[in-house]
């Protein structure tokens, strides 16, 4: 049996007011509201001033001296968002959570998200006193409401839910971490349809710190996060409500950070779940909720409410907000702790990496030689076949296939091909017929050729390929363009920047595992060339050669490390001060360098949607990462798309190609998530 300490504690960014008198209070409240019109301006900054057990004390010393319902004068005299806003902070926080709860179930359909967000994040102390504030405030029973109201294995786990009688995280038995991990295995993957009753028992009723065990163990025997096989092997609300629980067990202000930034993206804004969280959470954890924010949508929660909402509104939630971690001097350590572990729980060396093209079953390059060219010969070209071929052969397979097709006919299949099919379609189809290093040599050698240079596409290849890929590509470079690949870097980049790629396509990242002395010491290099260590050292043209040696060379494990004890040594994301401190390209590669060593399919991901995003379509980025991931592991980055953009990387190729293109995309992409 193992001992689990205990965790931090909870941080709002709203406290207890200093001096607090209640009837002062509730004598400014209605002298705001006295007369025509009403003082907007003092009623928010002195409800959001004030904690909710002060409110409460106002709430009753209003009608004690003017023998008037606060929140009934509230409701009159204020409108709109700004009503609920400032209405919700004067309820008792389980009575705020058993009035949406009852908006989320009364009239005609439900409102499934309200009822996951509120169930699937409170505690079993939070959870009994919303079953009590419902039942005083409704006369009714919450379990009963919501049984009349939901169905199946959605209505089960909400139930389940409701009892608040998760286990304590005190204690963790070794034993039984191994047979929930077999037990779920055995009702999803193992099983002809899902034994849902086992997710519900084993989901809704462990302790946080068991579960969390169990979800590392279950990556480790199936390959494959919880998340995946939740994904796989249930639907509907009850998928996304096993999600919902999956999340706060594993964080729970990482949860909010991201139920806030989708309340806010795109088009229109989700008011009422912007209000119902920020109200929630104000005096529990936003200041973690903030800091996830700032480093997973790499903009401050503050600055995306500021541009996102308006008037006495915006006010009253940027003060529950309670700061904008854009501005200096905003930073938290208990935050910055669990900011590092969000990404390092999900770090790729704890995942098997996946492609999702491997080898074709029953191969034959004879057949497919002569399909290829009759798919080619005569009038007319059948795109169709060529994409069904080669999307579905490994590329070993493919140079099969093209030593096989000259041999048949004396022609080469590239020439073919490139005579045949033309526009994006003829770049992926060629890219993906070239050996994996000879494709990477050319897309380096395009970035460099011609006018101007393609910085982003030079940075995305030599960061992130291994030492094995990179010797690889020099010599393919060195035999395709008979010039070494250092000597055209040298001759088409200058200065840091070139010194940097130079150093990364020799090839040389040490591959053995983490020193933590050696790592506290690249720490202090890193806080010492960033300007944020105490006691600065050393000439900074020395500091600057030791920065780039530690995030060049050193191996990933150990730069692992080397990220989390700059957070203990300076309370920052080493990132966002990277992207702080530095500029133009020397920044961008430092960038990728980092987060290619956090994590490799997110960051694959984050440039699959960004060139997809907005008005038109970067096909050149699409293409080359389609290529040179689909055996390695576009599976992963797959995963990593949908859980952070909430859609999959099938359904923002379909909606933003068309054609051969997208019919040849989707099938490298290998299925809907």
């Amino acid at each position: 049996m193992a001992k689990i300490a205990q965790g931090a504690m909870y941080r709002g960014s709203v406290h207890d007011f200093p001096e607090f008198d209640a009837n002062q209070d509730a004598e400014a409240l209605y002298t705001a509201m006295k007369g025509f019109g009403s003082d907007k301006e003092s009623i928010l900054e002195l409800i959001t001033s004030r904690s909710n057990k002060q409110r409460q004390e106002i709430c009753q010393s209003y009608k004690s001296l003017y023998g008037k319902d606060l929140i009934a004068d509230l409701k009159y005299e204020l409108t709109g968002k700004f009503e609920r806003l400032i209405v919700n902070l004067m309820r008792p926080l389980a009575y705020c959570d058993a009035k949406e709860i009852k908006d989320a179930i009364s009239g005609i359909g439900t409102d499934e998200k309200c009822l996951i967000e509120i169930l699937a994040s409170r505690t079993n102390e939070q959870m009994h006193q919303l079953v009590a504030a419902y039942k005083d405030a409704y006369e009714r029973d919450l379990e009963s409401d919501i049984i009349g109201d939901t169905s199946g294995h959605f209505q089960k786990m909400l139930v389940v839910l409701l009892q608040g009688t998760r286990e304590n995280d005190d204690v963790v038995s070794e034993d039984l971490v191994q047979q929930d991990v077999q037990d779920l295995y055995e009702a999803g993957e193992l099983k002809w349809g899902t034994d849902e009753a086992q997710f519900i028992y084993i989901l809704g009723n462990r302790s946080k710190q068991h579960l969390r065990l169990v979800f590392d163990e279950y990556l480790k025997t199936t390959g494959k996060p919880i998340e995946a096989s939740i994904r796989g092997e249930l639907s509907g609300d009850f998928e996304k409500l096993m999600l919902a629980v999956v999340k706060c067990i594993r964080s729970t202000p990482e949860y909010f950070a991201e139920r806030l930034f989708k309340a806010m993206k795109g088009l229109g804004t989700r008011d009422n779940t912007l209000i119902r969280i920020m109200v929630s959470r104000s005096e529990l954890d936003m200041l973690d909720i903030r800091e996830i924010f700032r480093t997973k949508y790499e903009k401050s929660l503050y600055s995306m409410i500021k541009n996102d909402t308006s008037g006495e509104y915006k006010k009253a939630l940027l003060k529950l907000c309670g700061g904008d971690d854009d501005a200096a001097g905003q930073f938290f350590p208990e935050a910055a702790q669990v900011a590092y572990q969000m990404w390092e729980l999900s770090a790729v060396s704890r995942v098997e990496l996946k492609g999702t093209v491997c080898a074709a079953n029953d191969f034959n390059p004879d057949a497919d030689a002569k399909a290829l060219r009759k798919a080619m010969k005569g009038i007319g070209t059948d795109e169709d076949t060529i994409i069904d071929i080669i999307t579905h052969r490994s590329n070993a397979q493919r140079q099969q296939i093209r030593q096989t097709f000259k041999s048949h006919f004396g022609r080469d299949l590239m020439a073919d091909l490139k005579s045949e099919i033309s526009g994006d379609l003829a770049r992926l189809i060629l890219g993906l017929m070239m050996p994996p290093a000879h494709y990477d040599a050319k897309q380096l050698k395009k970035a460099m050729e011609g006018a101007g240079t393609d910085e982003k596409a030079l940075i995305e290849i030599l960061a992130t390929r291994t030492n094995a890929e990179i010797r690889a590509i020099n010599e393919a470079y060195k035999e395709d363009y008979h010039k070494s690949l250092e000597d055209a870097l040298s001759s088409d980049t200058s200065g840091h920047f070139k010194r940097i790629l130079i150093s990364l396509a020799t090839g040389n990242r040490e591959e053995g595992g983490e020193d933590r002395d050696q790592a506290r010491e690249d720490a202090q290099v890193a806080a010492e060339i960033l300007e944020i260590a105490d006691t600065p050292s050393g000439d900074k043209t020395s500091l600057e050669t030791r920065f780039m040696t530690v995030l060049c060379t050193r191996s990933y494990p150990h730069l692992r490390r080397v990220f989390q004890e700059f957070i203990k040594m300076t309370n920052y994301d080493i990132e966002h001060v990277i992207k702080k401190e530095m500029s133009g390209d020397v920044k961008d590669a430092f960038v990728a360098i980092v987060q290619s060593v956090k994590n490799k399919p997110l960051f694959f991901a984050d440039k699959l949607y960004k060139s997809m995003k907005g008005a038109g379509t970067d096909e050149k980025t699409l293409t080359r990462v389609m290529v040179s991931r689909s055996e390695i592991d576009l599976l992963n980055v797959r995963r990593e798309f949908i859980e952070k953009y909430d859609k999959s990387l099938h359904q923002a190729i379909e909606g933003d190609t068309s054609g051969d293109f997208m019919k040849a995309l989707l099938a490298l992409c290998g299925g809907e998530d």
